[in-house]
C-alpha cells in the first residue's frame, strides 16, 4: 500500500512538472519582445488575446501588450521550431530584456522521425558541398553561348543534393527568369501525351540571381524516384527580351549512383 501511494505521488509530482510554464520573461506595456529562434519557427501558440504576435522574420517573434490591456497580465507563450518546442511565462510589469534567445536550455525535442533535416542542417550540407572543387560533369549542355552543367549528384538520409553550375559566354548578362526542374519521358511521339511533373526543392542555398559569367548552386530535393523511360530535365529560361532557354536532362541512372554523404 505504502508503495502505490509512493508511486501516485511521484507521479502526480511529475504531472504538476510537466505543466508548469517555462522560462518566466518580463514584457512591459509598450514595449515589444523579441524570441530569437535558431531555426526557422513553425509554430506558436500564445493563451491569451491580450498579446498580439507575428513574425517578420522565419526565425523571429516579436510580442507586445495590446493597448486595450490596462490590468497586469500573464501569458503562456509556446513557440517551436523544426526540431524544438519552447515554452515562456509571460508577466506584465517590470523591464526586462528586449531580445530573448531560445537557448538550449528552453527547449525540448520534439519527434521528428521522418521529418528529415532541419533547415540549419542542410545549410550546413550545402555549405560543406559548395566549398568542394566540382569534379564530375554528369549532365552538359550548351546553347546561345550559355553552358550549364551539373557537377555532382550527393545524397543524404532522405534528401538529394544538386551541385548546378552555369557559364555564360557572351557579354550579354544573363537574368534568370525561372530555374525548373521536371520529371518527363525519355522520348515524346505525336500520338503520345507527354506526361511532365514539375518538383520543387524543398532547400537552395543561394538565392537564384542574375550573372555576367558564372553561377553555381546547390538545390536539395527529397528523394524521388521514376521508371527507367523517364528523364530528369532542368531548364533554365531568361527574363525577356532574350529568352535564351537551356535544358539539361539527367538519366535516372545518375540518381540511383548519387555519391552518399553525412551530417
Amino acid at each position: 500500500m505504502k508503495k502505490t501511494i509512493l508511486y501516485f505521488l511521484c507521479s502526480l509530482l511529475s504531472a504538476v512538472v510537466m505543466a508548469q510554464p517555462g522560462k518566466t520573461v518580463y514584457l512591459p506595456a509598450g514595449a515589444t519582445l523579441h524570441f530569437l529562434s535558431p531555426e526557422p519557427i513553425r509554430y506558436v501558440d500564445i493563451s491569451t488575446k491580450s498579446l498580439a504576435g507575428d513574425l517578420p522574420l522565419k526565425n523571429l517573434f516579436r510580442l507586445k501588450w495590446k493597448d486595450s490591456t490596462r490590468t497586469a497580465a500573464e501569458a503562456t507563450v509556446t513557440i517551436a521550431g523544426e526540431t524544438f518546442i519552447a515554452q515562456y511565462h509571460v508577466l506584465s510589469g517590470r523591464g526586462g530584456t528586449e531580445t530573448i534567445d531560445i537557448a538550449p536550455e528552453d527547449m525540448r525535442p520534439l519527434d521528428i522521425s521522418g521529418v528529415g533535416f532541419s533547415e540549419p542542417q542542410l545549410r550546413a550540407l550545402c555549405l560543406r558541398l559548395f566549398a568542394k572543387k566540382p569534379d564530375q560533369q554528369l549532365g552538359r549542355a550548351k546553347a546561345f553561348g550559355l553552358k550549364g552543367h551539373l557537377n555532382h549528384i550527393y545524397t543524404a538520409g532522405d534528401y538529394l543534393f544538386l551541385d548546378l553550375g552555369y557559364e555564360n559566354k557572351t557579354n550579354l548578362q544573363y537574368t534568370v527568369d525561372g530555374l525548373r526542374f521536371k520529371i518527363e519521358d525519355k522520348r515524346v511521339t505525336k500520338a503520345a501525351n507527354n506526361q511532365s511533373v514539375e518538383i520543387r526543392p524543398e532547400f537552395t542555398l543561394f538565392a537564384i540571381p542574375e550573372f555576367s559569367k558564372g553561377y553555381r548552386n546547390i538545390f536539395v530535393f527529397k528523394k524521388v524516384s521514376y521508371p527507367g523511360n523517364k528523364r530528369l530535365t532542368i531548364e533554365v529560361s531568361e527574363k525577356p527580351i532574350s529568352g535564351r532557354l537551356l535544358t539539361l536532362s539527367i538519366p535516372y541512372r545518375d540518381i540511383l549512383n548519387a555519391d552518399v554523404i553525412s551530417f
